[in-house]
């Protein structure tokens, strides 16, 4: 599954948040927002993690400007819906989780920052609906324990290995982790990506990642603070269409030999023949400096070349013609 996070992209334009919505179809399974209400989740006193902001005093007055009503959720939930996209959410208070589930949200996505927020976990769980655990800043202890709260009620679980770095230098992505959360849970496990590259996420299809999160946007001089994390609808495009090719591969094994029959015509015009490497009069006894072996794979492979030698031709062979068994005595 590829997910396309827009977080914030939307710059609190409920227009720019459906615009995205038709930009990633056909180009992700899934649309992820985050569901801020700023009364409920900080205080003015929150300091920012990029000043990016030129019109927000604070970041408090930035979540706030991101918010929209219950209404304004559905329809985006709706609009999604019928674009084939699963609609996610992350929600950062109990408040926005009530909001999620007045609107019937499809699936649900616990950020990093939210991992220790033990209420907020059982309220979502409470839902049965399918989670995906973000990991970004956490120890494994505390991953065991937000593992074992949301299994007991959720109806599907997926871990996502994440690295709360922006930009995540390649050497901390960490992809190794998706076996160590399959191992260790037994469950799904995938990558919510923060490099801005979509080498990170092909490699992680490679790997068998169940869901790769990256965020999109529609252009690299775009305002706001996940911008040089992102892809852009190009690169999306390009990482759907890369994950679904190789989990074809991954999934089709080959064997051999019923490959070597459906290619049996393909054989004949690689492989090469016996032929005479010049005219042959009926009645020589065939040398192995006679022999040549050349396209197409019609006639004696080269392996029969000792069954031919010390043999009479039983009639003339023109050079470069094929040698067969009833050719010589």
């Amino acid at each position: 599954m590829i997910i396309a996070e827009i977080a914030q992209a939307h710059d609190g334009s409920l227009g720019m948040a459906h615009a995205y919505i038709d930009a990633v179809a056909g180009k992700a399974d899934a649309v992820k927002f985050q569901t801020h209400i700023a009364s409920a989740e900080s205080t003015p006193a929150e300091p920012w993690r990029v000043q990016f902001s030129k019109q927000d005093k604070s970041r408090y007055d930035y979540w706030r400007r991101m918010e929209f009503t219950q209404d304004q959720w559905r329809e985006l939930k709706e609009h999604a819906n019928e674009k084939d996209l699963i609609f996610i959410s992350s929600p950062f208070s109990i408040e926005a989780v009530d909001l999620l589930i007045g609107i019937s949200t499809d699936a649900w996505k616990i950020a990093s920052g939210e991992v220790s927020n033990l209420p907020l976990f059982e309220k979502v769980a409470s839902t049965g609906q399918k989670i995906f655990l973000s990991t970004g800043m956490s120890p494994m202890a505390e991953i065991d324990r937000a593992v074992e709260l949301l299994s007991k009620d959720s109806k599907e679980l997926t871990v996502m290995q994440c690295t709360s770095l922006y930009p995540t230098p390649p050497e901390k992505v960490g992809l190794n982790m998706m076996d160590v959360y399959r191992e260790r849970y037994g469950v799904k496990a995938g990558l919510s990506d923060h490099t801005g590259s979509v080498y990170t996420g092909l490699a992680a299809a490679a790997m068998g990642a169940d869901a790769i999160e990256v965020h999109v946007t529609f252009s690299r001089e775009m305002f706001g603070p996940d911008v040089p994390v992102s892809l852009t609808m190009e690169e999306l495009k390009m990482l759907y269409d890369g994950a679904n090719y190789i989990r074809t591969v991954q999934e089709n094994p080959v064997d051999k030999d019923a490959m070597a029959e459906e290619l049996t015509d393909m054989r004949k015009l690689f492989n090469k023949s016996i032929v005479a490497r010049d005219d042959i009069a009926k009645g020589t006894v065939i040398s192995e400096d006679m022999l040549a072996f050349k396209k197409p794979g019609t006639g004696l492979s080269p392996d029969k070349a000792g069954s031919l030698t010390e043999k009479k031709a039983v009639r003339d062979i023109k050079k470069d013609e094929l040698i067969l068994l009833s050719d010589i005595e």
